[in-house]
């Protein structure tokens, strides 16, 4: 036998899926001698049949980084690390945890979650039951402040329940307006749908369209239809749009009317917004916004898609409020090819979200941040707040800060002053595969798992599945090192700490009666549970043929379509308020549009930044994998030909990028496929500290050091973080 031979022999194929982004692309893993060492596209997935984008492929250098933190990490006094041992660095913690929250109480004690920790079942909800466990006072954060809070807000308001957020019917949809999203790049956000860009493309071979309106012409928008827009304005075009709709009499009111309170009240308060008075500010021609808005009440099965781009303005609830407004009033709300409502399908599914509803709904009007008296959306503050909320002084000021899968320093507006804060704490604790920004300022890093080393069941996208679909996984290779999933490492922390409130004690009784039955306590029920009683689950047993956790791993690795459409008719089950209507009229939304009446641009700054995703980014986090930096890697501002003449800068230079809140510096790339007066330039860069030697030499400017984490400067309702629009100047350096 060959030496190549017996390679082949000792390697392992493993299917299992990509937790990077909400595609869930379908992988296959060569595991060799325990050794994760190649990762490829799962043709026989039913939905990816055989895609992955570069980051998928290339997350083999991410499990084996010798960067990785794979041992517990203590900081010493001169800011350097030292590798302890899991019992010493969990029992000091654990002991000085808990004497925090002796003496100060749960309001003392702050909880962060970044992005990845959504892709894990058990992740979310060991940071649910530590952070609320600990008592109703602690401080829980995640990155939904900077990405969907504005989304979940409107959701609130609109039918009762931050979750019901309605998806592009992709699969049936015959025009497709796409705001502020690149899904070309991103694979699709608040979406899954694997292999986007065929989805998008078959739109228009049945003879459909796809309009994508954005600043910039995108990767998505290059490939379709582009409608350029000026930045931070799409509350106005929508406003504009129902504006059209109403005074032409394209809004069936009966529809309408059976379906939502209050729709009167929007067409007065829209009135005034025709397109020839925005026309200035959104560069949009009247004639053509009102040929869109024709287009879409007069085409069955349309829908307006709307992400990032549209939540991190200045307006982001109002804008995320006026695109389910315009789907409802062009009678493409709950229909088939429409705007949809995914649902699990367990018996009960309404009556459960409904009492659900309420509760949130109820914690967003009690419990209020203590700095700029934010509400709660889903039970989580604004991370704007954070370093306000260590720095000053008072009652529920937080001492203690755990962090997991998160890098905030980088990720939220003045994440300098988040860093410095960080410093003041008693007890700072990062859960991470490196020593990131964040966690170089923190006591303690703790190694934890990368997805392809614990099991996983995608929980939280399940309703945003374009094709309801189910898919689990189980590890494909051993932790590396020492490394531990984020849920056994909160819940030694629980159980080590002398901390016994109510949920507390639950925890350790069931402990208790796990160590009982020979096994430890898991979240993993949960998840099995879930996929027993939806859509396509055995009902435990009394189904045959239905699906449970470790059917789908054991008989079903590459996954199974659970229904072929997603169902409508749903919109009762969907709302959550008591009469199942949804409700328009709302004081909030009305005074959101009267400060776009009276906003003021500052003077000196004439430019309006945008962010911008990249192919090969992921946020702050994939920048040391050697596969992802090939090339002239690191963030370059793109600009306008005419915009860059007028300043005298010409492509490839150097430009000073100022705001009133900041500055930066970076390479610029002079273009003519973006609106004049926009400048766009991509997140997740200004490596500088850490552990990671590839990212760090890279290094590149930091876009979130041009914002503000002022109260006034984050949207009022949803506590927003402002990320796009924000006014700059742009000279030669």
């Amino acid at each position: 036998m060959t030496t190549e031979q017996k390679t082949e022999q000792k390697a392992e194929q493993k299917t299992t899926y990509c937790r990077i982004c909400e595609s869930l692309c379908g992988m296959v893993a060569t595991v060799e001698d325990g050794r994760l060492v190649a990762l490829r596209p799962d043709k026989d997935h039913p939905l990816s049949t055989g895609f992955a984008c570069p980051k998928g492929i290339a997350f083999t250098e991410v499990v084996n980084d010798p960067d990785r933190v794979t041992s517990p990490l203590r900081r010493r006094e001169d800011g350097s690390y030292e590798e302890v041992s899991w019992e010493e660095a969990m029992s000091d913690i654990a002991a000085r945890l808990g004497e925090i929250h002796r003496r100060h109480g749960s309001g003392a004690i702050g909880c962060y979650f970044g992005n990845p920790a959504a892709f894990s079942y058990a992740h979310p909800l060991a940071m649910m039951l530590f952070s609320h466990g600990l008592g109703l006072g602690t401080h829980l954060y995640s990155a939904s402040s900077q990405d969907t809070h504005s989304r979940f807000m409107a959701s609130q308001l609109l039918y009762g329940i931050p979750s019901a957020v309605p998806i592009p019917d992709l699969n049936r949809t015959r025009l497709l307006v796409v705001i502020g999203a690149n899904p070309l790049v991103s694979h699709g956000s608040v979406l899954t749908a694997p292999r986007i860009r065929e989805r998008l493309h078959a739109v228009v071979r049945r003879g459909g369209r796809v309009i994508v309106i954005d600043p910039r012409r995108t990767e998505t928008a290059a490939q379709f239809e582009w409608l350029g827009i000026t930045p931070d304005t799409d509350a106005l075009m929508l406003l504009s749009l129902l504006q059209v709709m109403f005074a032409e009499n394209l809004v069936d009111l009966r529809r309408v009317g059976s379906q939502a309170d209050g729709v009167d009240w929007l067409a007065q308060r829209c009135a005034p917004f025709t397109p020839e008075s925005t026309g200035a500010a959104t560069g949009i021609a009247p004639d053509t916004l009102r040929a869109l808005a024709r287009d879409l009440a007069g085409t069955p099965g349309a829908a307006v898609y709307g992400r990032i781009g549209t939540c991190a303005g200045r307006s982001g609830m109002l804008t995320s409020y006026l695109i389910d407004a315009v789907n409802l009033c062009a009678g493409n709300l709950d229909v088939p090819g429409g705007s949809v409502f995914g649902e699990l399908g367990f018996p009960g599914e309404r009556w459960v979200m409904q009492a659900l509803g309420a509760v949130l709904r109820f914690d967003h009007r009690r419990h209020r941040s203590r700095i700029g008296g934010f509400g709660n959306i889903i039970r989580t503050e604004p991370a704007t707040m954070l370093a306000s909320e260590i720095t000053t002084p008072g009652d529920r000021r937080i001492r203690a800060l755990i962090v997991s899968a998160g890098n905030p320093v980088l990720s939220v507006p003045n994440g300098d002053e988040l860093r410095t804060a960080i410093g003041e704490l008693e007890l700072s604790v990062a859960l991470d595969i490196y020593v990131t920004e964040t966690s170089a300022a923190c006591d303690y890093v703790l190694p934890v798992t990368t997805m392809y080393e614990r099991d996983d069941f995608p929980l939280p996208f399940q309703t945003f599945h374009a094709t309801p679909f189910r898919q689990a996984t189980e590890a494909v290779v051993a932790p590396r090192g020492q490394a531990r999933n984020e849920w056994d490492i909160i819940d030694d922390l629980m159980s080590r700490m002398a901390t016994r409130t109510p949920v507390f004690a639950a925890l350790a009784a069931l402990r208790t009666g796990a160590r009982v039955l020979g096994r430890r306590l898991s979240p993993r029920p949960v998840a099995d549970a879930v996929i027993r009683i939806s859509r396509g689950g055995d009902l435990f047993g009394l189904r045959r043929g239905g699906l449970s956790f470790a059917r789908l791993t054991g008989d079903h690795p590459h996954g199974r379509v659970v229904a072929e459409q997603i169902r409508t008719g749903v919109l009762k089950n969907a709302v959550t308020y008591p009469d199942g209507r949804i409700r328009l009229r709302h004081d909030e939304i009305g005074a959101e549009v009267d400060i776009l009446e009276s906003r003021d641009d500052p003077e000196g700054f004439p430019l309006r930044l945008i962010g911008m995703r990249e192919v090969r980014s992921e946020n702050s986090w994939l920048h040391n994998a050697p596969l992802l930096m090939r090339g002239d890697r690191g963030p370059r501002a793109l600009m306008h030909t005419a915009d860059a003449a007028r300043r005298g800068i010409a492509d490839g230079d150097e430009i000073a990028v100022r705001s009133p809140y900041g500055k930066i510096a970076l390479p610029v790339t002079l273009t003519d496929d973006i609106v004049t007066g926009t400048v766009a330039i991509p997140h997740g860069w200004g490596h500088r500290r850490g552990g990671w030697r590839l990212a760090n030499a890279v290094g590149g400017a930091n876009v979130n050091e041009l914002t503000s984490n002022a109260p006034e400067d984050v949207e009022a309702l949803s506590g927003m973080a402002w990320l796009t629009g924000v006014p700059i100047e742009v000279e030669r350096t």
